[in-house]
């Protein structure tokens, strides 16, 4: 892998990583239409490092809060939103990995994130209208255990886990900048547990996990260019969900859903 290859690889997962167009949908996407080859697992690996030091660098003041007093109720709601992702993870691996290499439910996947957007768009403007948002101190268990469901639904490639946690506690009718951050935050769990979980079959040390061909500059280049457009991902984000709309980001998932399945139907994508 060259380093321009690098690069354009680091920008999608920096990008969609953090913008609800879903960053395992868009890889497996790229795969099937180009014919590129699944990264190696060291890169992939450095990709998700990348994205991770983007939320660090973004959220550090939430997270020095926490670090700071971690007997506290958002410590709490944090791990409760970790649970069903972590047993779905566990519970359905093989499924999951079939649903990665076919990409058969890829079209489908882009289609539900649109419907995760609008409705969480509809019930959230509807909460402010009538005044009936919730701030982060009002938050409650049942508001973290349908934003860990939400993101449980995510793990299926198509499905944005940063739109299905924002649309979860958008439906909860959560103010909507703290929809955002606390998604944001439970990104770290979910891509930390990725990198870990990765990190096991790198150990091993073959070729294919340890990156091929793939020289050190352009490991270094796709990690930077990850963190990078991942922490002004994260920022665009956060002002987008508090002062805007997700309509725009439902229009495209939709559009590229029914591209995908016309594409699977008649030329065998």
């Amino acid at each position: 892998m060259d380093i321009l290859h690098a690069v354009i690889l680091g920008i999608v997962q920096g990008l969609t990583e953090f913008l609800p167009v879903s960053s395992s949908g868009h890889l497996v996407l790229m795969q099937k239409i180009f014919g590129i080859e699944e990264a190696a697992l060291f890169f992939d690996t450095m990709l998700h490092a990348g994205t991770l030091l983007a939320v660090f660098a973004v959220m550090w003041q939430d997270i020095w809060a926490v670090l700071k007093k971690p007997i506290q109720p958002l410590t709490g709601f944090l791990i409760l939103a970790t649970l069903p992702v972590v047993f779905t993870a566990l519970a359905f691996r093989k499924s999951l990995e079939y649903a990665f290499e076919s990409g058969q439910f890829l079209g489908v996947s882009f289609l539900i994130t649109s419907v995760f957007l609008v409705t969480a768009e509809l019930l959230s403007r509807r909460a402010r209208a009538n005044k009936g948002l919730k701030s982060a101190e009002n938050m409650n268990w049942l508001d973290a255990l349908v934003i860990g469901i939400m993101q449980a639904i995510a793990i299926i490639p198509g499905v944005s886990r940063s739109g299905a946690t924002i649309s979860g506690a958008l439906s909860r009718k959560l103010d909507r900048g703290f929809a955002a951050r606390f998604s944001f935050l439970l990104s770290i769990p979910a891509i930390l547990g990725a990198v870990i979980f990765q990190s096991k079959d790198l150990i091993k040390g073959t070729e294919a996990t340890t990156g091929g061909n793939t020289d050190a500059t352009a490991v270094i280049a796709g990690t930077l260019t990850a963190a990078v457009v991942g922490f002004f991902a994260i920022k665009f984000m956060l002002k987008i969900v508090k002062e805007k709309s997700l309509f725009g980001f439902a229009i495209y998932t939709a559009i590229l859903g029914l591209l995908v399945i016309v594409g699977q139907l008649f030329l065998n994508l």
